[in-house]
């Protein structure tokens, strides 16, 4: 994590309970804009999001779980807000439901949008490790809750 995040975290530790201080928090943008994407989630209209279960095996990375958090960060890896993810579930990508969908909040926010962005996004990802894509790939999905947006 950059110092930027851990001052943000600090501070916005000090306005609030010790005692449900985490021990831990990662910082990430999202996605390919991750401007627009952190905007959405400051919005309250990005309150998803998935990745693919594979990466996470064979990076030996452990699965989110709703004690985390998450510092958002923009295309400068500034910190824009704080995330509390508050469901986590391992769903087969074609069993993905709409509503999940819309939540990840992105393009036209339709079922259809979501289904072509991911399989592109992660056809690609997987060709890069010499993987194939499947439609019942296992996904990592987890919804999330804005828990507070850094003042500029």
């Amino acid at each position: 994590m950059n110092q930027a995040a851990q001052v943000y975290w600090n501070e916005f530790w000090k306005d609030h309970d010790h005692h449900d201080h985490p021990q831990s928090v990662s910082a990430w943008q999202f996605g390919e804009d991750p401007d627009y994407l952190a905007q959405l989630v400051i919005d309250g209209i990005k309150t998803a999001t998935c990745s693919g279960y594979i990466f996470y095996k064979l990076e030996n990375e452990s699965l989110p779980t709703t004690e985390d958090y998450g510092i958002i960060l923009n295309s400068y890896n500034k910190p824009v807000a704080i995330i509390k993810t508050v469901e986590v579930t391992l769903t087969p990508m074609n069993e993905v439901t709409e509503e999940f969908a819309i939540a990840e909040g992105e393009g036209d926010r339709t079922y259809q949008y979501w289904w072509k962005a991911h399989e592109t996004f992660f056809r690609s990802e997987l060709n890069a490790i010499g993987r194939e894509f499947t439609e019942d790939m296992l996904l990592v999905c987890e919804r999330f809750e804005l828990v507070d947006v850094k003042n500029m």
